[in-house]
C-alpha cells in the first residue's frame, strides 16, 4: 500500500481498559511505531447511557501506563453526529442508501413467511424507490423512517492480512440500517466515516468484528472513500479455552497495574499473544518488540492466556531493574502495607531498603510480593506459620528452644554479625553438638521470619542485624511453648 499508514484505536468508555481491548491497542501501537505511521486515538462515546467521562480518562491513563503514546489530538464521535447525519443524507441522495418505512412488526412478518417459505430473507426495498409525496403521507400517519444501505449484487472480497482472503455473497447481507429512526446514526456508519475522514489506512481489530467488514468495504465503496486494508486479530481465551472474562481472573491493564505488575511485562506478554516470534525467545524488552515485530507473523489461531507464563515474564522483567528502581516501584506496596513510611526502610536507611530489594528480587513475581515476602524485614509483627511451627519446631520443642538459645548467645557476643560470621557460628555450634547444620538454620529462620522458606539465611541474618536477630531469636524462646499449641490448634 502506498499510502502512509494510520491506524486507530478505538475504544468504547463504558468501562475499564480490558486486557484484550489493550491488545488490540498494543498491535495497532507497534505497527505504527515499527512502519514509522501514525497512531490514532479515536473514543467512541455515542452510547450516552454507558459512556462516561471517567473511564475516559482511566482508559487515557492505562494507554501512558504502557507507554502507548498518540499521534494528532484525540477524536471523539459524539462529537461528529452531525457529519455521520449528513453523510447518510448524501448516500440517499446519491441513490445509494434509501429510506425504509417499514414498521418493526411488518419486517418480522415478511421474515416468518420466507421462512415458513424455506426462502432467505432479505428486505425487499418496498420503500426504496417511493415519492416524496408518498413518503409526506407515510411520516403524517406517524411512521418513521430508518436508512439502509443498499447492497449491490455479486461478491464482497478482501484479502485480510492475518486470515487471507475473505470472500462473502452479497445475497448474505442484507440492506442494514445506518441510521436509526430518531436519527442517530448506528456504529457501522459512524466507525466507516470516521476511518475515511480519518484516513485510516489500516483497520486492526479483534476477530469477532470480521463479520462487520464486509458491511464496511460497501460503507466505503458507497461513500467514495478509500477502503482500508483490513487485520482481524485472534481471539485471547482463558485456560479453559472460554472467552476471557472474570471468571479467569483479573482483566483489565488497571486491577494487573494494581497487583505489581510492570508495564513492560505487560507489553511483552501480550505481544506474545498471536505474534509469532520465530524462536523460542518470550522475554523481550519493549525495544527488541519494537525492532522485531510484523504483523505478518501475526497467526490467525486462538491464544490462550496463561497467566503462569505471566507471572514468569514479570519475575524477569523484575529481575532486570535494579535494586534502586525495583525500590521506587515497590514502595508504594509496602507502604500500604504500614511497612514503610517516608521513602526508605528500617528507620529511614535508604542503604537497608535496598539490601532487602537485592535478597528478594529472585523470588518476587510482583512488586507486590515485595511487601508479602519482605515484611519481616520492616517489622518485628509477623505471624509464625503453623506449617513451619510444625515441621521445625514442634517435633522437639524443648531441643530446639535450647538451640535457639546457643544461637542467641552466639550472636551476642560477636561484634559485627555478617553473612560469614553467620555461618561460622551455625557450622560451629553444629559440629561442636554433633547436630546437622539444618537443625540450626530451619528453627532460626522460623524464629527469624516466621516462614519456612525465604531468601539465604547468612544473607538476611546479615541484612537484619546482630541486635534484630538477638531479640527475635530471644522472643522465640520465650513463646516457642505458646506458638507450638497454636499451630497444633490451626492442624486440628
Amino acid at each position: 500500500m502506498s499510502r502512509p499508514v494510520r491506524v486507530r484505536f478505538a475504544p468504547s468508555p463504558t468501562g475499564l481498559l480490558h486486557i484484550g481491548v489493550a491488545h488490540t491497542a498494543l498491535f495497532n501501537w507497534l505497527f505504527a511505531r515499527k512502519e514509522h505511521g501514525s497512531f490514532l486515538l479515536r473514543v467512541e462515546d455515542t452510547d450516552t447511557e454507558r459512556s462516561r467521562q471517567e473511564w475516559v480518562e482511566v482508559i487515557f491513563d492505562g494507554l501512558r501506563w504502557l507507554g502507548m503514546d498518540w499521534d494528532e489530538e484525540v477524536v471523539y464521535q459524539s462529537h461528529r453526529v452531525d457529519r455521520h447525519q449528513s453523510q447518510a443524507d448524501a448516500l440517499v441522495e446519491a441513490g445509494r442508501a434509501y429510506r425504509c418505512y417499514y414498521l418493526p412488526e411488518e419486517l418480522e412478518a415478511t421474515r416468518k413467511e420466507a421462512l415458513a417459505e424455506g426462502r432467505s430473507w432479505r428486505n425487499d426495498r418496498r420503500y426504496a424507490d417511493i415519492s416524496d409525496s408518498e413518503a409526506e403521507a407515510l411520516e403524517a400517519a406517524g411512521r418513521r423512517p430508518v436508512i439502509r444501505l443498499k447492497i449491490p449484487e455479486g461478491r464482497t472480497v478482501f484479502q485480510d492480512r492475518i486470515l487471507g482472503e475473505i470472500a462473502v455473497e452479497n445475497e448474505t447481507i442484507d440492506d442494514f440500517v445506518i441510521v436509526r429512526s430518531n436519527g442517530t446514526p448506528l456504529y457501522h456508519l459512524a466507525v466507516v466515516v470516521d476511518d475515511a475522514d480519518m484516513n485510516i489506512s489500516h483497520v486492526i481489530r479483534g476477530i469477532d468484528h470480521v463479520t462487520n467488514t464486509p458491511k464496511h468495504i460497501q460503507l466505503f465503496r458507497a461513500l467514495g472513500a478509500e477502503v482500508p486494508e483490513f487485520a482481524h486479530l485472534p481471539s485471547i481465551l482463558g485456560e479453559d479455552k472460554k472467552k476471557l472474562s472474570k471468571r479467569h481472573g483479573a482483566v483489565s491493564v488497571t486491577e494487573y497495574r494494581d497487583a505489581g505488575y510492570l508495564s513492560d511485562a505487560v507489553v511483552n506478554f501480550l505481544s506474545l499473544l498471536g505474534w509469532q516470534t520465530g524462536d523460542d525467545q518470550e522475554y523481550f524488552t519493549r525495544a527488541e518488540i519494537m525492532e522485531r515485530f510484523s504483523l505478518d507473523q501475526v497467526h490467525k489461531r486462538d491464544t490462550v492466556f496463561d497467566l503462569r507464563k505471566f507471572e514468569w515474564l514479570n519475575g524477569q522483567h523484575i529481575m532486570a531493574r535494579s535494586n534502586e528502581e525495583l525500590w521506587t516501584l515497590a514502595q508504594p506496596y509496602l507502604s500500604r502495607a504500614g511497612l514503610v513510611a517516608g521513602g526508605n526502610g528500617r528507620d529511614g536507611d535508604h542503604d537497608y531498603a535496598l539490601e532487602v530489594v537485592g535478597l528478594l528480587r529472585e523470588r518476587c513475581r510482583t512488586l507486590a510480593d515485595f511487601a508479602v515476602q519482605g515484611r519481616f524485614f520492616f517489622t518485628d509483627d509477623f505471624a509464625y506459620n503453623p506449617k513451619a511451627v510444625r515441621k521445625h519446631w514442634a517435633k522437639e520443642p524443648e531441643a530446639v528452644t535450647e538451640r535457639l538459645g546457643w544461637l542467641r548467645a552466639e550472636f551476642e557476643a560477636l561484634d559485627e554479625l555478617d553473612t560469614e560470621a553467620a555461618e561460622g557460628v551455625i557450622r560451629g555450634l553444629s559440629e561442636r553438638h554433633r547436630l546437622k547444620a539444618a537443625q540450626f538454620i530451619h528453627p532460626c529462620r522460623v524464629a527469624l521470619t516466621g516462614e519456612m522458606a525465604g531468601p539465604s539465611l547468612f544473607h538476611l541474618i546479615a541484612v537484619l542485624g546482630r541486635v534484630t536477630c538477638v531479640e527475635r531469636l530471644g522472643k522465640a524462646q520465650d513463646r516457642l511453648p505458646a506458638i507450638v499449641d497454636q499451630a497444633a490448634v490451626a492442624e486440628g
